[in-house]
């Protein structure tokens, strides 16, 4: 069993706070000292009550199922003798009747050495890395893969 934590911090200061007109500006801060703004999303509070330059859980949200499938295709793809050079993914969530239903990879992976998956293996890999990730086995959203590779 392992414990995983962050703080999430908001403060008031002057704001009257009734008329539901204070700032969603927050920060989170990591196990590790990392501080990261976070804010609700310009699509759910307008502009200037969040701020979209800071992070909102709708992307926080994407990024981690993003970053916990990258990381479990990256040891697989070792584990079978794979050299990766890069993996870049544009991961994007799709918000649909209140949830974020669909979240849908989409790496870019190149690969070098003197081995290179096949279409099946890459696919094999991101199915398995898809049923390794904590995070993919926790949520109720669909989880789509639509990456691509090169050699």
């Amino acid at each position: 069993m392992s414990t995983h934590t962050a703080e999430v911090a908001w403060f008031r200061h002057d704001a009257k706070f009734t008329d539901n007109r204070y700032s969603r500006l927050h920060k989170w801060t990591f196990d590790g000292g990392t501080v990261v703004p976070g804010s609700s999303s310009p699509h759910v509070v307008k502009v200037p009550l969040s701020d979209p330059t800071a992070v909102d859980p709708e992307e926080a949200f994407v990024a981690s199922l993003s970053s916990c499938h990258m990381l479990w295709f990256l040891s697989l793809a070792a584990r079978d003798g794979y050299v990766v050079d890069s993996y870049v993914d544009a991961a994007e969530g799709t918000m649909q009747g209140g949830w974020i239903s669909v979240v849908t990879l989409k790496p870019l992976v190149v690969f070098s050495g003197g081995k290179a998956p096949t279409d099946a293996e890459l696919d094999r890999l991101h199915h398995e890395a898809h049923g390794e990730c904590f995070l993919a086995r926790s949520v109720k959203s669909e989880i789509r893969v639509a990456g691509s590779w090169r050699y």
